[in-house]
């Protein structure tokens, strides 16, 4: 059972903070929009958790080795086109990127890029390197940037010492004599 991170249109405009998807300032303008526009704040919130699904159902056939679902590649397409209708292109160093207005497109700001990220990544990237986390109850999906893709988990600090620590009891326990010692009795 997976714990819900996106419970509000709040977490997900700090989830998008966090990610890096907003600026500073983008992210600040939609927390007070999201505070006096409830219908935005709800469709937010429904459309964040739909994408992450699809991008979920991809991400995790892809992950065992297989060829995702044509209406998750399909449903993230159109989600990606109805977003790119509402982004510009702008100048960035040497070329352009899209930009999407949060006041003109307050939920496409957050969508937009995430869509990006996720079509850039099937249509340019080594699919081998996706994978998803062997830990317990985990089943996040990662790109593995190991020399030999040989990583197994999200983040080692988390899942891969709780493995650790689970071995370590595991070869603890089995190391236990089960009767006393010769020569000694219980009693």
């Amino acid at each position: 059972m997976h714990k819900e991170h996106l419970r509000s249109a709040d977490d997900v405009v700090a989830w998008a903070r966090h990610a890096r998807v907003l600026t500073p300032a983008d992210g600040q303008w939609l927390v007070g929009r999201i505070e006096h526009d409830r219908p935005v704040a709800g469709e937010l919130l429904r459309r964040a958790q739909d994408l992450r699904e699809v991008i979920y159902a991809i991400g995790t056939e892809i992950a065992r080795g297989k060829r995702p679902p044509a209406e998750s590649i399909d449903s993230l397409a159109r989600v990606h086109a109805d977003c790119v209708a509402r982004a510009r292109l702008v100048p960035y160093g040497a070329g352009f990127v899209w930009a999407w207005d949060p006041k003109e497109a307050p939920i496409e700001t957050i969508l937009g890029p995430v869509t990006l990220s996720a079509l850039t990544l099937l249509t340019q990237a080594d699919l081998s390197r996706v994978k998803q986390c062997q830990g317990d109850h985990c089943g996040w999906l990662f790109f593995d940037t190991t020399k030999n893709k040989s990583r197994r988990w999200c983040e080692m600090e988390v899942c891969g010492n709780r493995a650790k620590q689970r071995r370590h009891q595991s070869r603890k326990a089995g190391a236990r004599p089960l009767s006393p010692p010769a020569g000694r009795g219980l009693g």
